[in-house]
């Protein structure tokens, strides 16, 4: 496996497609509102997306049919732009990627439909926490596995599960690179394996269950729900290892 080391440059074209990312975001979350289908928010996305420049990068990629990964309630992340129409109560995940000039960004947020449950605004502090806990985390020298340690730890003490089989990733002139960044330590022993250097570009994404992490892909073959049927959330960022810090590119 190697990991890519960015050089300023780079990461600043990285920077700029990530903008795009979270530009796009901001501007879906405040057009999610009772009524509005996925499909609609996902056109919304697109149109977005490439009046700023950019290029949807989820579209098509291993046969998507969208522009935005849109889940529901219990979908946690990867769902499909359907007509559901949105309603009062619910929450709903929006992931969605960029390309500019062959490079990629890439960012998700969990946020309520209306008045949503104290339960279900918590379950998305969770996801929010988690993420910007890792970031705070994350030095130069730390193996990527004390970071999935760290991450589930966080996610356990919250009275929550991290989804298993799903992770975080690299990314660069691909949307997704090496390494892969579980949200779960792999085996037994956290020091181990490849270490974060000055220079990486990776996304943090941490996915929340309720009881059971067990993953199960729904009919459409893209929807990944909990094996428990209860909501998720989900939060990412793309960071760039800077100055030996994270910092995140995916803002505005």
């Amino acid at each position: 496996m190697s990991i890519a080391i960015r050089k300023p440059s780079e990461i600043e074209s990285l920077r700029k497609a990530n903008k795009i990312v979270a530009k796009t975001l901001n501007y879906l979350k405040a057009n999610v509102k009772p009524g509005i289908t996925l499909k609609e928010l996902d056109t919304m996305g697109e149109d977005f997306i490439r009046s700023n420049g950019g290029i949807p990068a989820f579209k098509g990629l291993y046969g998507f049919s969208g522009s935005v990964c849109i889940s529901v309630n219990e979908v946690i992340i990867h769902g499909i732009p359907t007509d559901y129409a949105l309603k009062e109560g619910d929450i709903v995940g929006l992931d969605l990627g960029v390309n500019l000039d062959g490079w990629y960004g890439d960012s998700a947020i969990t946020c309520g439909v209306g008045n949503i449950s104290q339960e279900n605004q918590r379950l998305i502090a969770c996801a929010k926490d988690a993420l910007y806990f890792a970031i705070d985390q994350i030095k130069v020298g730390m193996h990527f596995k004390e970071l999935s340690h760290l991450i589930e730890q966080f996610i356990l003490d919250y009275g929550y599960v991290p989804l298993r089989g799903f992770c975080g990733h690299g990314i660069g002139k691909k949307p997704h690179e090496e390494p892969e960044i579980p949200n779960y330590l792999e085996g037994n022993n956290p020091k181990q394996g490849y270490k974060i250097k000055e220079g990486m570009v990776f996304c943090i994404e941490p996915m929340i269950c309720q009881k059971s992490g067990e993953p199960k892909i729904l009919k459409d073959d893209w929807s990944v729900v909990s094996t428990d049927g209860l909501n998720g959330s989900h939060y990412e960022h793309t960071i760039a290892i800077i100055k030996g810090k994270a910092e995140i590119l995916s803002k505005e």
